[in-house]
């Protein structure tokens, strides 16, 4: 197999487990809540229903694709695909022999389908042999512990639980029902709610970033809050977040912490918050519901951020944006602001050009 054959590979059979199915188009319009719009050619689906997800230029008769950006309809009016998920702007471009789900949000359309096809890895309940549990643990017989998985004294470890290898849970911590703790994951000084996913090598709840200054060297302050992870929270890998030093550091349910993230002692996340590789967020900061922050920006300690407000990546926020404000460069201000900031600097730019070469020319 060449190099390109292996990248056209959907769902890599080595790496992900069979998919379910075969569905038919009644069933995946059920799911999506999508509209069902039959073929033109008036033939009927595929005997037995869908039997996969594939791209929609290589998807075959028997899979589901999905389009929702304009710029690719090229691909839609070429497409072998059985069944499209699409807008209802883009309907009159589906070939013939395709069956179409119409929907607002394709996307989340496709998610739906494809977690459908290919479902969680189910949790096999057990315990590992060379897992360490602490005889005051309390694990759920449903759970799932990896080997060399350490579980410290007084850990309440949820029904349904999966818990990677080499992770490490210590006392105190609760994990609710559902929760994925992967791989070289370490957790302290938390409480987390139901269906948490961490991603391997994060570092939940450890000393946060604060000292005094004493007369000739740094004096550590004592960190003696906790981390409070709400239910449904998902941390990509290698992500940290220190817990409280008075008061706790809270993400609020829903919320999606990116690869590489820093956030820091006594921040408070609202539900549903977005938050992109390597941002960072100081100390004692309060972001409201359904604010995004892109990646590399970077706020300060104390500042509050609104309502569905946004950062733009390497943004550097030193003060607080309002709800639903939209904000970009650094220091950060509004976008409309930015770019009017970005314009005057290009007229002098030019001005100064031309005033410079006229010189040159008198000389």
């Amino acid at each position: 197999m060449t190099l390109r054959e292996r990248e056209a590979v959907v769902a890599d059979p080595r790496f992900f487990a069979k998919a379910k199915g075969p569905f038919s188009a009644d069933v995946l319009a059920d799911i999506t809540q999508a509209e069902l719009v039959s073929r033109k050619d008036g033939g009927d689906e595929p005997v037995g229903g869908y039997v996969g997800i594939a791209p929609i230029q290589a998807a075959g008769i028997r899979d589901v694709s999905f389009l929702d950006n304009r710029r690719y309809l090229s691909l839609l009016d070429q497409t072998r695909a059985g069944l499209v998920i699409i807008k209802s702007a883009f309907v009159k471009h589906v070939p013939d022999h395709c069956v179409a789900l119409v929907t607002p949000e394709p996307y989340l359309a496709w998610s739906r389908v494809a977690r459908l096809f290919y479902p969680y890895p189910a949790v096999v309940p057990g315990v590992h042999a060379t897992a360490s549990i602490a005889p005051t643990a309390v694990v759920a017989s449903s759970a799932q512990i990896e080997a060399f998985a350490v579980i410290g004294d007084n850990v309440e470890v949820g029904a349904g639980c999966f818990i990677g290898s080499h992770a490490v849970i210590s006392e105190g911590v609760q994990l609710g029902q559902g929760c994925r703790i992967g791989s070289h994951v370490s957790i302290s000084h938390s409480l987390v709610g139901e269906r948490v996913t961490i991603l391997p090598g994060s570092r939940i709840g450890q000393d946060g970033f604060g000292f005094a200054v004493g007369p000739t060297s740094f004096e550590s302050v004592p960190h003696l809050g906790r981390v409070i992870l709400e239910n449904d929270v998902e941390i990509g890998a290698n992500s940290t977040i220190d817990r409280g030093s008075v008061n706790d550091t809270i993400i609020g349910a829903g919320s999606r912490i990116d690869n590489l993230v820093q956030i820091g002692h006594n921040v408070r996340l609202g539900r549903c918050c977005i938050v992109v590789s390597q941002a960072g967020i100081s100390g004692s900061t309060v972001l409201e519901d359904y604010v995004t922050i892109a990646a590399q920006a970077g706020l300060v300690g104390h500042i509050h951020i609104g309502t569905k407000a946004r950062v733009g990546a390497q943004c550097g926020v030193m003060s607080n944006i309002e709800a639903a404000q939209d904000v970009i460069g650094s220091p950060a201000m509004p976008v409309r602001e930015f770019f009017r900031n970005v314009a005057v600097l290009r007229k002098l730019s030019k001005k100064g050009s031309k005033f410079a070469q006229n010189n040159s020319d008198v000389e």
